[in-house]
């Protein structure tokens, strides 16, 4: 499963527009935590769990960079890909991309971190959760 890809459907509703009738910016950084959350489902873990273990993983730097807008109605594929990790730290590369046409949309790079639920401070994730992103990170 070295580097598989995933990627995770989301429509574009009238809550995610601004009065421009596109997506707001910031909802583009919504609709990438929630492919990082189903990435996590996907692997055999949710964050409920992990958060019932004293784990939380918690957006530690974010960049973005908006290329075109999504509007209302859009089918888009938002992916969540590993390309660094730490005892306590993943790297996130992502994108959002419009199903009609594949146009990149909007692309980010996020650091996160695993820390402790009671005191916000890091700890090392689970060892077999590390072992399962060692076996997922891009090439």
């Amino acid at each position: 499963m070295m580097g598989s890809e995933f990627s995770w459907p989301c429509r574009v509703y009238y809550e995610d527009t601004d009065a421009g009738g596109v997506v707001y910016y910031v909802n583009y950084l919504k609709f990438m935590e929630r492919a990082r959350t189903e990435r996590l489902r996907a692997l055999g873990y949710s964050q409920h769990e992990l958060a019932a273990q004293n784990l939380l993983f918690v957006v530690h730097s974010a960049q973005t960079r908006y290329h075109a807008p999504a509007r209302l109605d859009d089918e888009l594929q938002v992916s969540a890909q590993v390309e660094k990790l730490g005892k306590a730290r993943l790297e996130f590369v992502q994108q959002v991309r419009r199903n009609s046409d594949g146009m990149l949309l909007c692309e980010g790079r996020f650091t996160i971190a695993s820390v402790s639920a009671d005191r916000f401070k890091p700890v090392a994730m689970p060892a077999a959760l590390h072992t399962i992103f060692q076996h997922d990170l891009l090439p």
